[in-house]
């Protein structure tokens, strides 16, 4: 499984790329090779008022159901309408397709988030291969 270098990392398997005050959201490589072939995605409105760790997004994929979690809080800011037609995006390009986006409340909730060497370790822990 591929880990990008440069992105923030969830324990639930969600990066995310800060551009100034907005979190860029999508799932990792391991996500989504887990989830095997998406085939839904339920996407947030836009201007929701999130909380971390709030559930956001609900991905269906042939195995499992399962969620997205806002890795901060604030208000959702945009979301890729190319998955409600294609959510298979996701596995093709999981670091290049974003799910959605979210304005922070404080940009400090990411240091208590993974960098890609702590991930990759995390991974190891878990039995996955980063």
């Amino acid at each position: 499984m591929t880990v990008r270098d440069g992105l923030v990392y969830t324990e639930s398997h969600e990066w995310i790329r800060r551009e100034d005050k907005v979190a860029i959201i999508g799932l990792t490589d391991y996500a989504q090779d887990a989830l095997g072939k998406l085939v839904y995605i339920e996407l947030p409105a836009i201007g929701l008022e999130v909380s971390k760790g709030e559930a956001v997004v609900s991905i269906e994929s042939v195995k499992v159901a399962e969620s997205v979690y806002a890795p901060v809080s604030g208000k959702v800011k945009a979301v890729n309408g190319k998955l409600e037609t294609n959510p298979a995006l996701v596995n093709e390009a999981p670091y290049d397709t974003f799910i959605f986006s979210i304005q922070m409340n404080d940009a400090d909730e990411l240091d208590s988030r993974m960098d890609a060497t702590a991930y990759r370790t995390f991974m190891d822990s878990e039995g996955a291969k980063g």
